[in-house]
């Protein structure tokens, strides 16, 4: 990669850099914390990672982070894993995310938007009532600090009130988005064993209706620990046998009681990909969650009261969570629940017009989508609001940006973020105060220590490598659910340099101190930010009687695309006919999710394996991406090495 320092594509002028919170406490934590006055964003981050303690506690006071017992020091313990942030500190994310309700509260907290595009409100007095009304009656269902609450729900308000209500009492939160099917959701929820499931009767996407009841009641016979199950009738129906409505735990005139917890007392449970097993289920706390999401919102995406902030994501996704904390900073959230691209491709260019967007979230591929499609914002679209288009999922490719450049505003503020489930964060992405140049991550995040190592664990500069980060994060989490000796946690992140995070993502360190990443360095499947592990796909598959074996690819094109090809190993006397072809597709888009149906089936003969019997799909995945056999794969470690000479001429013939 070059060094030479390239035009930028944008600039923040003098008076945003001046105005931006970023800007000003830097200004607060010189004085008051010995923070650099001078230097810019590079100084703080430098010192944000050096004297990590002093600048997490300035992060508690400048957002005025209220502690109910106060801490005995900032980081009790900072080996990873197992970092012990704030001892001794009690609090409550609720409390912290319905603040702005005693100044605001005939303000819209949540704008509601369903397929229709039309904008509901719900005010920040009507919020922290109906979290009062819910938490209330959670209490006298008996649900004490660390039962498991579950939300089967869409993008609606009343997943955002049964979350804060959840925390409010100290109850652990856990949702998945209504396509997943009961195989999906049963994988995650049956882990964590929840007392109580809020669920829809259904849900509506491209303009049809999805009566999920069948699932529910499966979800119902296949969740003994369940006390109660609250239907919300969002296609109209009646409550089945035994549920509570909605309404009737919602409606009291209630202030809300917040359960004063310890710092890491855990606050959800959101699910990796499961690319070998069950999906891990990633426990994140209320503390580290509330003052990593207040310096991710406040400092890096600005947001403040003044700002309406919408992210297209699913309640299955961790952007759903990072959405919600919104609320911390005072902004109005913006819930879009439907297809992305209804009635066409441009829907959520006319989302972000209706609820005057100030920060528009969406995936690359949405970018690359309109971009492909001829879609033009500004010209069709009042967009004067958006200050800033992000985007995650995947990387944004260089066109992407330009797109957005030209055909949204040139003045326009483009954040491509990269994070991830495991820290429900940030580990590089926007800055309001740097420059944005194509193709790149404007900087690391502040206390995050990000670097890219080589396999020896030397850092690398303009080369690219693992990413790592070397000091521990408030947000990483506390624990794995059912991984009682912490052996799983460590080993999915721990295992390749002791004591140092290593998250399975490509990256580049620029001497400018950009970054960009290059895809994963393993094999999640990430179809438009909706991250699926292939063991989901091998499950659903291989009940199919013609199937012996199969394996799932995903692959980021430079283009910006995404090819995820299924190779199929056929039992003797079978073939893959168009009937056999429907029914891999049928059960995929039933059994797990629409998104996940491959773009193309391709008949193998045989899946390569490790003499351990597992089977290997980054070395396949390589192979595909051009990377020669001597670089892609180990031949020690391969059980058929010949195997892999039908994916290396299949990658021959597509290049």
């Amino acid at each position: 990669m070059s060094t030479v320092n390239p035009q930028p594509l944008w600039q923040p002028d003098p008076e945003r850099i001046e105005q931006a919170q970023v800007t000003r406490f830097q200004a607060w934590a010189a004085e008051r914390h010995g923070a650099p006055a001078e230097g810019g964003y590079a100084a703080l981050h430098r010192w944000s990672v050096a004297e990590l303690e002093t600048f997490w506690q300035a992060v508690t006071e400048w957002f005025d982070v209220r502690f109910s017992t106060p801490y005995a020091r900032v980081l009790g313990d900072r080996s990873m894993p197992g970092a012990q942030w704030f001892p001794g500190a009690s609090l409550n994310y609720a409390e912290h995310a319905l603040r702005a309700s005693a100044t605001r509260a005939d303000e819209p907290a949540l704008l509601y938007v369903d397929e229709t595009h039309e904008a509901r409100p719900v005010t920040w007095s009507q919020l922290r009532r109906e979290v009062g009304s819910l938490a209330a009656e959670l209490r006298a269902l008996g649900v004490r600090p660390g039962d498991r609450v579950s939300g089967y729900l869409p993008n609606i308000p009343e997943a955002v009130v049964a979350l804060l209500a959840t925390a409010a009492v100290g109850g652990v939160w856990t949702s998945c988005a209504p396509d997943f099917g009961a195989r999906s959701v049963l994988d995650r929820f049956q882990q964590v064993e929840p007392v109580v499931l809020f669920t829809v009767d259904g849900y509506r996407y491209g303009g049809k209706e999805h009566d999920r009841r069948e699932v529910v009641a499966e979800l119902r016979r296949e969740l003994p620990t369940l006390r109660a199950v609250v239907h919300i009738p969002l296609l109209g129906t009646d409550a089945p046998e035994g549920a509570l409505e909605w309404s009737a735990l919602t409606g009291a005139d209630t202030e809300p009681v917040f359960e004063q917890v310890p710092f890491d007392h855990p606050l959800w449970v959101l699910y990796s990909s499961g690319t070998t097993g069950l999906p891990k289920a990633i426990v994140q706390s209320q503390g580290g969650i509330l003052v990593e999401h207040l310096k991710q919102l406040g400092l890096h995406c600005d947001l403040g009261p003044e700002d309406r902030f919408f992210w297209y994501t699913s309640t299955g996704w961790m952007m759903w969570n990072f959405l919600v904390s919104g609320l911390l900073t005072g902004t109005t959230i913006v819930l879009y629940d439907g297809s992305p691209g209804f009635p066409d491709t441009a829907a959520q260019w006319r989302i972000a017009e209706r609820t005057g967007a100030t920060l528009y979230g969406t995936s690359a591929a949405y970018v690359m989508a309109c971009r492909k499609a001829g879609v033009h914002p500004a010209r069709d679209f009042d967009l004067s609001q958006v200050e800033c288009v992000a985007t995650t999922g995947s990387p944004l490719p260089p066109d992407g940006f330009r797109w957005l450049h030209d055909e949204v505003r040139d003045d326009l503020w483009i954040a491509s973020v990269s994070g991830g489930t495991d820290v429900c964060s940030c580990f590089a992405g926007a800055v309001p105060t740097l420059p944005v140049h194509i193709g790149e991550l404007q900087a690391p995040g502040l206390g995050t220590d990000l670097q890219s190592w080589d396999p020896s664990g030397k850092p690398l500069i303009d080369e690219v490598g693992e990413l790592v980060v070397t000091n521990p994060m408030p947000s990483m989490p506390i624990y794995f659910w059912n991984d009682p000796d912490g052996s799983r946690y460590h080993d999915s992140y721990f295992d390749t340099y002791p004591g140092v995070w290593r998250h399975g993502d490509w990256i580049t360190v620029t001497s400018r101190g950009s970054v960009v990443i290059h895809g994963r360095s393993d094999s999640t499947l990430n179809r438009q930010g909706v991250r699926m592990g292939s063991a989901d796909i091998y499950e659903a598959v291989e009940r199919l009687p013609e199937i012996r074996e199969s394996l799932v690819i995903g692959i980021e094109q430079p283009d910006g695309g995404y090819w995820m090809p299924l190779f199929v190993h056929l039992v003797p006397g079978a073939t893959l006919d168009e009937d056999l072809l429907g029914r891999i597709k049928q059960t995929i888009r039933e059994q797990l999710s629409p998104r996940h149906v491959p773009d193309e089936i391709i008949e193998v003969p045989g899946v390569p394996h490790t003499l351990t019997g597992k089977r290997i799909e980054v070395p396949v995945k390589r192979l595909l991406q051009g990377t020669p056999m001597e670089k892609a794969v180990n031949p020690g470690s391969i059980d058929n090495l010949d195997l892999l000479h039908f994916y290396e001429e299949l990658a021959r013939k597509r290049a």
